[in-house]
């Protein structure tokens, strides 16, 4: 017999002022297959995000220029009636603001804030309090790993490195090393790495799939993530990359051996980490 396999799909960047038509076109052969679908969550977006090189955050594709500096979930009641109506969305706490690399800082006075800043916001939306993290564009420091950590019982990330982990982790860290595992453990905290973005924009389109199918067969838990802006650049749909999604969404669906949870699986031990 053949051993299971798991797999989680973790959206990136739904905030304020993301058209719930755009995850509705994305996700529905997901929901209508009863996939669950991890949505990162900004609690309060900072709309004048912008990447070094001064362009706008894609994930702000619907911004006017009229709003205020921040937009907290709670201001996008469409976007909150879409994600109640559609019980296949979990939500995680994508950072507070989504500021660029937003939790590389080290004051931990201030990133517990933005912590807890942000998971009130989140209930003040009525999507409750999240039980994972996900940091801004997958970065964390040496203190914000240690903030977050106490605070959730789930951290995904892209990966994991000496540098910034918290000095007494670092023997679980160089046993996990030594094993060659993805994901592991400190305290209660679960701690989930990802094969970068297998499903983006900056691949290409003819062999995202087959990456997919290899990289599901090789572990035994994935994190494939994406970001639902990228398949709508300039406000045009991108089909040819929406077609590769919904053919994952086939093939996870088709598969006897592979089971789609969500984070909260993962928090409440229903997912074997290695």
């Amino acid at each position: 017999m053949k051993s299971m396999r798991y797999v989680i799909l973790r959206d990136d960047d739904t905030n304020a002022l993301t058209p719930p038509e755009c995850l509705d076109r994305l996700y529905r052969p997901f929901l209508e297959r009863g996939l669950p679908i991890n949505l990162s969550v900004i609690p309060e977006v900072r709309t004048e995000v912008r990447m070094p090189d001064g362009r706008l955050e894609g994930f702000l594709m619907a911004r006017t220029g009229s709003e205020p500096a921040t937009l907290p979930m709670a201001e996008s009641p469409g976007l909150l009636a879409y994600l109640g109506a559609n019980a296949g969305y979990h939500v995680l706490q994508h950072g507070c603001y989504h500021d660029y690399f937003e939790f590389e800082r080290t004051d931990r006075r201030e990133l517990a804030r933005r912590v807890e800043h942000g998971a009130r916001r989140l209930q003040e939306a009525g999507l409750g309090r999240p039980r994972t993290f996900v940091a801004p564009y997958d970065r964390l420091s040496r203190d914000s790993m240690a903030v977050v950590a106490d605070k959730f019982d789930v951290v995904s990330t892209g990966w994991f490195e000496l540098g910034r982990m918290p000095c007494a982790w670092w023997p679980q860290y160089a046993m996990r090393k030594l094993r060659q595992q993805p994901h592991w453990q400190v305290g209660e905290s679960h701690l989930l790495s990802h094969p970068g973005c297998l499903l983006s924009y900056q691949r290409p389109v003819e062999t995202m799939l087959e990456s997919i199918r290899r990289t599901t067969r090789k572990q035994m838990v994935t994190v494939l993530v994406t970001h639902w802006w990228e398949y709508f650049i300039n406000d045009t749909p991108d089909e040819a990359f929406i077609k590769v999604l919904h053919q994952t969404a086939e093939y996870l669906a088709g598969e006897s051996d592979i089971r789609v949870v969500s984070f909260d699986d993962v928090a409440d031990g229903r997912v074997p980490l290695s």
